[in-house]
């Protein structure tokens, strides 16, 4: 067997594996599990740094966790369906003008195709050829003047509901200690926690950007514990007076 064929029987054979991101729950959980652990994180350690009373501190925690966590979620349901509808109505704008103008849109697929360097007869042939399946012609536009496959604008609600999981996730941790011990030892008990937390967040985050894990576990580390310093400084600033 020749090596062209075997190259070619690779090309054939050969299938990528892309991970399915578009409808936005990625970025809405990473978003949600981060801004949970350190708000929570904060908030807590901001209320105990005032010396409250250990009941007052569990009620803090438990309250940035549930405001926060629906918070999270309907912004996310709110921009995430505003981000959808408006692409919808350009997509809409454009299969109309596909319907009323053919000729016209089949000019600006030819300039599309020219622009980026293919020969004025191949883009011809190319545009062509679209303009016979509508719905290809309408995702090329798409993806050519808007950036986005009509296939793929979104899901508010896939987006709301990771959101809304993800900062539970993130800020139940420092409030653990909270919940289930009054050893007097809460306090450092929730930085621990949240350090893993941090630690873990950005590892996932680095290892599903192939970006260095170690690299995104340390820097997700020192916001979180930059943001629990300045509120725990604050907290013991306040309470002393």
């Amino acid at each position: 067997m020749s090596e062209s064929t075997i190259d070619h029987m690779s090309l054939a054979t050969h299938e990528e594996e892309h991970r399915q991101i578009e409808s936005g729950w990625f970025r809405a959980a990473i978003f949600g599990v981060s801004d949970g652990l350190v708000t929570n994180a904060s908030l807590i350690l901001g209320f105990a740094g005032a010396n409250p009373g250990h009941g007052v501190v569990r009620l803090a925690g438990l309250a940035g966790l549930v405001a926060g966590s629906f918070s999270m979620a309907s912004g996310e349901y709110v921009s995430m369906r505003a981000h959808k509808e408006l692409l919808e109505y350009e997509i809409n704008v454009e299969r109309k003008s596909l319907e009323l103008y053919p000729e016209a849109e089949m000019a600006e697929l030819r300039a599309l195709f020219m622009a980026q360097g293919i020969e004025d007869e191949l883009a011809t042939r190319l545009s062509t050829d679209l303009m016979r399946d509508p719905e290809m012609a309408l995702r090329t536009h798409a993806r050519e003047e808007l950036g986005v496959d009509p296939s793929a604008t979104g899901s508010p609600w896939a987006a709301a509901i990771s959101s809304l999981i993800a900062f539970s996730l993130g800020a139940v941790l420092p409030l653990l200690p909270w919940l289930f011990t009054s050893s007097g030892n809460e306090v450092w008990l929730s930085i621990a926690l949240a350090a893993v937390g941090a630690l873990v967040v950005g590892g996932v985050i680095g290892w599903m950007t192939r970006n260095g894990i170690v690299r995104w576990a340390i820097r997700q580390l020192l916001i979180a514990a930059l943001a629990a310093a300045v509120t725990y400084g604050i907290g013991r600033l306040v309470g002393s007076h």
